[in-house]
């Protein structure tokens, strides 16, 4: 079968599925995008982490006509019936995880010292903050201010070089500073640097999950073999 979109939320509608209907393993993983160990171990309670049901009769992604096939068949393939829409965020304040948002004053008030030139609403934009925020650091009122220390909101996090460099020059321009545009170029090495770093955290974050992921699995391997070996014992003690 072609390949098909899979379910907004595959792990809630495998649980659902799990559930609520007579479907095999091998059909519900294959409809959600999923390994089939992945959802036996949701079945037998094992799963690492829990998921609410969701529907997908609800959702319009399967009929119930289209679950009686399958559970009529276990060789049939469950078809999506309409494919889940894509959620896209709607324009608004620049998101900032929360384990970045304590940084940012650090980013602001490094702004302020090394870019005066930078307004007010650049710098919100650019960080995702308010303006009352940006004034207490310029003004040294804000409550935290002795534990604020000024650090290139780049190696932060908070933003790209690229984002930081445009808002310098587009800054430095309108302010006619001369070498606005050599502001553009600068920085290329340690973006360079950032980009190899944040590389790196994503390949080691990866081998992290998939590391977790085949230990669950085999988990819940050695969970099914012992609780077969349980069940056998007695037949071979009589």
């Amino acid at each position: 079968m072609a390949d098909q979109p899979t379910p907004l939320m595959p792990h809630a509608t495998a649980t659902w599925l799990v559930d609520n209907t007579g479907l095999s393993f091998e059909q519900i993983a294959e409809f959600c995008g999923l390994h089939i160990l992945e959802v036996q171990a949701m079945a037998d309670d094992l799963a690492g982490s829990k998921y609410t049901g969701r529907d997908p009769l609800h959702s319009g992604e399967l009929t119930q006509a289209e679950i009686d096939r399958g559970q009529a068949d276990p060789e049939y393939r469950l078809k999506m019936q309409r494919a889940p829409v894509a959620v896209s965020r709607t324009k608004g304040p620049r998101y900032t995880p929360v384990s970045k948002r304590q940084d940012k004053p650090d980013g602001i008030a490094w702004i302020l010292r090394n870019h005066p030139e930078v307004s007010d609403a650049q710098v919100s934009k650019l960080i995702g903050t308010t303006r009352n925020t940006i004034t207490a650091i310029r003004e040294r009122s804000h409550w935290n201010i002795q534990n604020i220390n000024p650090k290139d909101p780049v190696t932060l996090g908070l933003c790209s070089q690229r984002e930081l460099d445009a808002v310098v020059a587009k800054a430095a321009k309108k302010a006619g500073i001369e070498g606005a545009a050599a502001v553009a170029d600068s920085g290329s090495d340690r973006e360079k640097l950032i980009e190899e770093l944040r590389a790196e955290r994503d390949a080691n974050e990866k081998a992290a999950a998939e590391a977790a992921q085949e230990a669950e699995a085999e988990e819940w391997l050695r969970a099914k073999r012992a609780a077969e070996e349980e069940g056998e014992a007695p037949a071979e003690e009589a």
